[in-house]
């Protein structure tokens, strides 16, 4: 078999994405740029066909289907087929996201799967599944940041709504208290997404915008920025984490999660499938969603950053497509990057020189490193993020 020709490390063009939920200055302050006027949501960096980017003219896209092996390396090809397994971003919350859940790979199969045989267009508004992949993802804070993120447990959950004083919210509170963890969050998940739940939905968001209960703070604040919605009363189900610079949260399938404000550095499966549980005007399948739901209690997913050489930290997470290092460096060490995997590096901070050309990264600016690549070194001072496909 011959082997493929020597690739080297890649500048990339890239997208921004204007969000309602981002924010006008976040970007821009981080990356030292001028602000459009307009919210900026999130830098994609990698192959996704809705924003790819561009090396040196090529969309990423097609240059990894022109030459896989060559930018991918035999393995993760064989892993995951002719693409880039990962998508990388940065993003920068100013309101809250959608509360949304991700299936599956079985499910993605399946629902995928279904819908195409229905007929439904990828690009109809109520399509659910957009690919047949599933869609795990981590998020690593760059400032403090923060999130709702799977179920609390019920008896804490029945507390925290008892201290809202609604009389109507006694059956759920009831519920909450007695029955199975998983049952009583499925039923009461449910009933607050039913259009029959409106005027207690309506009573529970009055009194959080009356409330100043600290232990209510988040859910009041998004009662303000998303008024008449949903998801507004499914979020007093959810756990609210709160991240420092350098901690990072783990997803996976089913868990329901919504970003409510900061700049994080994510990381995820190559996959568009999101079903979306309120806090947005989007489609909302609430069948397709109860299906998909882990109705689980439990505490966020955190991922512990584990040190490596000088100024190296790595996440690993519980998914095959992707892992995550971050660079802190100092301007008198360098790292060697192993070769044979394709890897994105992103500055987030200072200045970075990558590979024997000195390839230089200011804050805001990517590398693509295909996997026939040398071993190439990392310097600079500032930090870099860098992805590459798990262990």
């Amino acid at each position: 078999m011959s082997q493929p020709a020597l690739l080297a490390p890649m500048r990339l063009a890239t997208t921004i994405r204007p969000y309602d939920w981002g924010s006008v200055t976040a970007l821009p302050e981080l990356f030292g740029a001028e602000p459009t006027g307009q919210p900026q949501a999130e830098l994609w960096m990698g192959a996704h066909p809705g924003a790819p980017s561009i090396a040196g003219g090529t969309p990423l896209d097609r240059l990894i289907a022109a030459d896989p092996a060559g930018t991918l390396g035999e393995r993760a090809v064989a892993r995951f087929g002719p693409a880039l397994p990962y998508l990388l971003k940065v993003l920068a919350v100013a309101r809250p996201l959608s509360l949304q859940v991700h299936p599956s790979t079985e499910q993605a199969r399946a629902g995928f799967a279904d819908e195409t045989a229905r007929g439904i267009p990828l690009d109809d508004f109520a399509r659910t599944y957009k690919d047949a992949s599933h869609k795990p993802e981590m998020v690593c804070a760059v400032t403090p940041f923060h999130g709702l993120c799977g179920f609390r447990s019920p008896a804490a959950t029945a507390a925290l709504l008892g201290r809202l004083g609604v009389p109507g919210l006694r059956p759920w509170i009831d519920t909450l208290r007695t029955a199975e963890p998983g049952e009583a969050l499925r039923v009461v998940f449910a009933e607050m997404l039913d259009d029959a739940a409106r005027p207690l939905r309506q009573e529970a968001e009055r009194a959080l915008a009356g409330t100043d209960d600290p232990g209510l703070a988040v859910y009041a604040d998004i009662a303000r920025a998303c008024p008449g919605d949903r998801g507004v009363a499914a979020a007093l189900l959810l756990n609210h984490v709160n991240l420092l610079p350098g901690e990072a949260l783990y997803l996976g399938a089913g868990v329901p999660h919504a970003y409510l404000g900061g700049i994080g550095v994510e990381i995820m499966a190559n996959s568009d499938n999101v079903l979306r549980c309120g806090l947005t005007t989007k489609h909302i399948d609430v069948p397709e969603l109860m299906r998909v739901v882990d109705f689980t209690p439990g505490e966020p997913h955190l991922v512990r950053a584990e040190p490596g050489a000088r100024g190296e930290h790595h996440y690993r997470p519980p998914a095959p497509e992707f892992a995550l290092s971050r660079h802190d460096l100092d301007g008198e060490i360098s790292h060697e990057l192993p070769g044979g995997q394709p890897q994105i590096m992103v500055c987030i901070e200072g200045e970075a020189r990558l590979g024997a050309d000195g390839l230089t990264l200011r804050p805001g600016e990517s590398a693509f490193i295909p996997a026939s690549a040398f071993a190439t070194r990392l310097g600079g001072k500032g930090t870099v993020y860098r992805a590459l496909p798990g262990s």
